[in-house]
């Protein structure tokens, strides 16, 4: 099955160690995304969010504060996107602004590529949101594939 990358940026008005926090604590990473999250942040420890009503499952697979977070990601329960399957880093660079963080969505399926870009252009805003100190509203966000057509 073809795969693909995505990759983006953005920045955030935090340092690198508060928006650290939002990847490797439920807390954190509920505030953000998803609405219920098994985090356990060292290398080999389970990352589990549950996001619009899917199970992302995966395991860290690299946490080095607070510079760089990588975790493999997949849907429970599919076979064409199964738990794991594919990779997702976040690198976190101090900048003038605060932090820097560079996202590398790998090894997404073709078909998984549109859903997820719209995915990350939602969460990421949000992230920079309460990490920068503001309070994050109700998450309405439908994945792509279950949205009317309006």
């Amino acid at each position: 099955m073809p795969v693909a990358e995505y990759a983006t940026s953005i920045e955030i008005a935090a340092t690198p160690d508060e928006v650290f926090e939002y990847l490797v604590t439920a807390e954190g990473m509920t505030a953000w995304m998803g609405q219920r999250a098994t985090l356990e942040p060292r290398a080999g420890g389970t990352f589990q969010v549950d996001i619009a009503g899917s199970p992302i499952r995966g395991t860290y697979l690299e946490v080095d504060r607070p510079h760089r977070v990588v975790v493999s990601w997949g849907l429970a329960g599919s076979d064409e996107f199964p738990a794991g399957s594919s990779r997702v880093s976040f690198s976190l660079s101090p900048s003038a602004g605060g932090t820097r963080v560079d996202l590398v969505h790998s090894e997404l399926p073709d078909l998984r590529v549109a859903g997820h870009v719209d995915g990350w252009a939602h969460f990421l805003p949000r992230l920079a949101t309460v990490a920068g100190g503001g309070a994050a509203i109700v998450d309405t966000w439908i994945p792509l594939p279950f949205r009317g057509s309006a």
